[in-house]
């Protein structure tokens, strides 16, 4: 006979079990489906049924990377991209932690700031990158700034809200048994805004990417943005079509990394 524990370990391990194959099953559909892809694109490139000089094919966007990395220049641009991409997506998370803070500690000045966050937070941000390359000039300051201003404020919004949307009865409780406004932040507001910090976060990594390359357009010798723009200059446009794929393998890295953490950050926090 097994026991209540047996019976109720058993029950773990079988949950475990499901859920690893249903993850299991979601990448490896994810794969089919791109490997499907890929063989369309191949297949059309081949037969005619789409333009291979405007549309490129897999194959072609393989020998670009080949002849990219014989000049020594594709792991510069990935390189270049990635650095001022972590950078601002860094400064991003640090300033809108710190304002968010800041505007919870102080209704008043939320009250006056907030139409701003607003309007600042709806502005085109493709039309701020001249003025950034007027005041900074061109370069990797320039960039990083670009990057940072298309997360910023919707980050800040976001952490605000989050910090807002925490149980009152919670806040109200440390109040009551003699706790101050600071610990009412750092033993309730901070760990209640976890699950909004971390998914404001996941959109911050591919905010920070778009505003980089929307720098690297403008202001840039070097990095991903540029060798697209360059390629589309010249006509190259299986470089342009390189790149664009090389974005979205960054993306998508970045992207699980930040579920990793995520994932990490929730077991901890349940333990």
């Amino acid at each position: 006979m097994f026991s209540k524990a047996d019976t109720e370990l058993t029950r773990q391990e079988a949950f475990v079990r499901a859920h690893r194959r249903h993850h299991h099953q979601v990448a490896s559909l994810r794969l089919l489906l791109f490997l499907c892809f890929l063989i369309l694109w191949e297949v059309s490139a081949d037969m005619g049924w789409i333009d291979s000089f405007f549309f490129s094919s897999p194959s072609r966007v393989v020998r670009c990377v080949i002849q990219l990395c014989k000049d020594h220049s594709l792991f510069l641009h990935i390189g270049i991209t990635l650095f001022e991409t972590i950078i601002s997506f860094l400064l991003v998370f640090l300033i809108s932690a710190a304002v968010s803070t800041v505007l919870w500690y102080s209704t008043r000045l939320s009250e006056v700031l907030e139409p701003y966050l607003v309007i600042l937070n709806s502005l085109p941000k493709s039309a701020l990158a001249p003025l950034f390359i007027v005041w900074l000039g061109t370069g990797t300051t320039t960039i990083i700034v670009a990057g940072i201003s298309v997360a910023l404020f919707g980050s800040i919004i976001s952490f605000y809200t989050g910090f807002k949307q925490v149980d009152p009865e919670k806040i109200i409780l440390i109040y009551t048994l003699g706790g101050n406004k600071k610990d009412a932040f750092t033993k309730v507001v901070l760990p209640g805004s976890v699950p909004i910090m971390l998914s404001t976060t996941k959109v911050n990594i591919g905010l920070a990417l778009v505003g980089v390359i929307i720098g690297e357009f403008l202001a840039a010798r070097r990095g991903l943005g540029y060798l697209i723009i360059y390629g589309s200059q010249v006509f190259q446009l299986d470089k342009v079509i390189t790149s664009i794929i090389l974005l979205c393998i960054i993306a998508f890295g970045f992207y699980k990394g930040i579920q990793c953490m995520e994932h990490h950050i929730k077991v901890r926090l349940k333990m």
